[in-house]
């Protein structure tokens, strides 16, 4: 594949926030097309980078936590993450939201991955780490007050059969996965 290409990139003519929250910002951006002499206003949700985890025991279970998500008004399995905090790197936020979201606890971990969760109205990056032997704490888990969590340890051969049945639905948990099949099963 070229470098050069015959499509044209947009120019940034002004960003613009419009409505704030907790985890994220909906802001517009006014865009000019050079070639087909149009300016138009996108919209588009800024938001920190995400990190997820994949935490395997040492018996080769992988953790998947359910949890009630109000997008899809309900409950969804996914790979315990969550927020990566200002200053913190992925490995340290990922070990950090897999203890806070399941009890476990991992010596160390390591970036497998990172993807654009979605290019058309996302600014942010999600990374994949990878934590093995993960082992379960006397504390539990320490939930915030809008987190209640089901956490269920995996066979690889059911977490396969799960994802070919579409029983697990979370794009980023998906994707977790395939690197994890990828830089870890391979």
């Amino acid at each position: 594949m070229s470098e050069e290409s015959n499509i044209s990139r947009w120019e940034l003519k002004g960003d613009t926030l419009n409505f704030s929250s907790r985890v994220w910002e909906l802001r517009t951006r006014r865009y000019f097309h050079p070639k087909k002499a149009i300016e138009e206003d996108f919209y588009y949700i800024h938001s920190p980078d995400w990190v997820v985890v994949i935490g395997r025991t040492k018996e080769g279970d992988i953790l998947l936590v359910r949890q009630f998500r109000w997008g899809i008004d309900d409950f969804s399995w996914e790979l315990p993450g969550g927020i990566i905090d200002p200053g913190e790197n992925p490995i340290e936020a990922g070990l950090r939201e897999f203890r806070e979201e399941t009890g476990f606890e991992a010596q160390s971990g390591r970036l497998i991955g990172s993807c654009q969760p979605n290019p058309a109205m996302l600014n942010n990056v999600c990374h994949f780490v990878f934590a093995d032997e993960v082992i379960p704490l006397d504390s539990g888990p320490q939930w915030d007050a809008h987190e209640e969590m089901e956490i269920v340890k995996f066979s690889e051969a059911k977490l396969k059969q799960w994802v070919q049945s579409s029983k697990i639905g979370h794009s980023l948990a998906l994707a977790g996965l395939l690197f994890y099949q990828f830089q870890i099963r391979d």
